[in-house]
């Protein structure tokens, strides 16, 4: 999966930090971070057969944020 750049961002986080893929995102006024993925055919048939998405979050040994995955037909 890679995130992807769509028409709703208006921030781009890690833009600066090369160790780290550039996170392109929506973030409203309530501090709520929206960002777009998208999977690789492979990555596809992966979840199509498997129906099954791992989620690692690098907390930095501090207090796990609040996280929605979702699912959009998309634009």
């Amino acid at each position: 999966m890679k995130p992807i750049y769509f028409k709703e961002h208006n921030v781009v986080f890690a833009k600066d930090q090369k160790e780290y893929l550039q996170l392109p995102a929506h973030k409203d006024e309530d501090g709520v971070v929206t960002s777009c993925w998208r999977f690789s055919f492979i990555e596809r048939l992966k979840v199509l057969l498997v129906g099954r998405v791992y989620l690692s979050q690098m907390t930095f040994n501090k207090p796990l944020q609040p996280q929605l995955p979702s699912v959009s037909l998309g634009d």
